[in-house]
């Protein structure tokens, strides 16, 4: 249907996981040519940098969008057509404490970020920051169409469509990885493998996979695969595989903050001095030397991200029908065997503007009964939040199967977390 030009407001732009790569996807796309994207970040520093990045971005490609920068958020949305959100305060600091205290009262969660008592403090804070920000889009462009890029995704989703009128939707870009990992294993390109996934964010399963060209159902040659080459498929993975019959979209480090026998298989998958190095300071060394002109990169040569959230703005902004890999929205008898309200990922299309998530079959109903106990966390640690009271969120890390082995071990584990994280959480 057309071109459209919009106003985007990237909140947390300052962020390395998605602050680049947002502006990226918006400046090459063809569709939203003289849009308005305005990075938003608290951090004047950090801004500087994204604003940096994004502008010589921005002019390797002709100077396609204009760019703006705030630093205050309410300002920075103001008048939005979209607002795109990645944002958390002091993250290191506070899933390091995610991590290690939990552990050290005897809780065997890998990663502390979306699940595990770990996961429920993490969700206690951004449910609380993403409601904030939830309300100052109420309040500064109430119409617009917000995009949440912040985990936990369930759990954050789930506040929104709870705690705030703004309509909104919940992207993670796992799918894609997952199908990189099938180009890879089966040498085959990206664009011929026709997969189709759902379940719950960080514990999606591919219940399609087949060859786009032909119609061949490849899951005989990937399982063929991993019993020639199981070294190319994580242990977790291995273990799933055999006893669901289905392929996880996310990896170890994910999919086993839910399992209960995770200990019995994985050691610890964060070592955070090397993922702080290599993940955080990496990534935001080469955007500053980028952004100060220390290097050149040939822009108009790179693909684009496989995130799909710039997808969603092209067709709900031109009208254009888009298909969506994976959206996380609240159930509404997409999966059939799954509880209505509870935050779901599935494919989705976008018709007349609008987003329109796919009913798709029954999960596995192994998998459906373990995802069935962490909605019922989710609604605690999220109710725990709109009612701004403790005890249902320690209702919901006892209840968690990552958790320390006993309620008394889980309440000094609790108590010590309330005292250590007590200036950024609702109560």
């Amino acid at each position: 249907m057309g071109d459209a030009q919009v106003r985007i407001a990237l909140v947390g732009a300052g962020g390395m996981s998605f602050g680049p790569v947002m502006s990226y996807d918006v400046i090459c796309s063809e569709k939203l040519r003289g849009s308005t994207l305005v990075l938003v970040d608290l951090n004047e520093e950090r801004l500087e940098q994204a604003y940096s990045v994004a502008t010589r971005l921005n002019e390797a490609m002709e100077c396609p969008i204009y760019i703006e920068k705030e630093s205050d958020t309410a300002r920075g949305i103001e008048g939005a057509d979209f607002v795109i959100v990645s944002t958390e305060i002091d993250r290191w600091k506070y899933w390091k404490m995610d991590y290690e205290i939990p552990v050290k009262h005897g809780a065997t969660q890998v990663m502390g970020e979306n699940g595990g008592p770990g996961g429920a403090f993490h969700s206690l804070r951004t449910v609380k920051l993403l409601l904030e920000i939830a309300a100052l889009v109420e309040k500064h462009s109430p119409n617009a169409f917000l995009i949440n890029l912040t985990n936990p995704m369930s759990r954050v989703t789930l506040g929104l469509n709870r705690g705030s009128k703004v309509k909104n939707v919940g992207m993670c870009h796992e799918f894609f990885g997952g199908v990189v990992r099938f180009s890879a294993q089966l040498l085959m390109p990206k664009d011929r493998i026709a997969a189709k996934a759902s379940g719950m964010n960080h514990f999606t399963w591919f219940y399609e996979v087949k060859d786009a060209q032909t119609g061949e159902d490849l899951y005989p040659k990937i399982e063929n695969h991993m019993k020639m080459f199981p070294f190319m498929h994580s242990k977790l993975i291995r273990r799933c595989f055999n006893e669901f019959g289905v392929y996880p979209t996310s990896s170890d480090s994910h999919i086993g903050e839910y399992l209960p026998f995770v200990s019995e298989e994985v050691h610890p998958m964060i070592q955070f001095n090397d993922f702080f190095r290599n993940e955080w300071k990496l990534r935001n060394f080469f955007c500053d030397l980028y952004g100060k002109g220390k290097f050149w990169l040939p822009v108009k040569a790179l693909p684009k991200s496989g995130e799909e959230v710039v997808t969603i703005v092209e067709g709900m902004a031109t009208g254009d029908s888009e298909y969506i890999n994976a959206v996380n929205v609240p159930n509404k008898g997409y999966i059939p065997n799954l509880p209505e309200g509870v935050i779901v990922e599935v494919p989705a299309d976008i018709m007349n503007k609008e987003l329109v998530p796919q009913v798709v079959p029954p999960v596995q109903e192994s998998l459906a009964e373990i995802m069935r106990l962490q909605y019922k966390i989710q609604d605690l640690v999220v109710d725990s939040v709109l009612k701004k009271d403790p005890e249902l969120a320690f209702e919901a890390i006892e209840m968690d199967p990552l958790s320390p082995p006993s309620r008394e071990e889980c309440r000094k584990m609790f108590d010590e977390m309330m005292r250590k994280q007590a200036i950024m959480l609702p109560f």
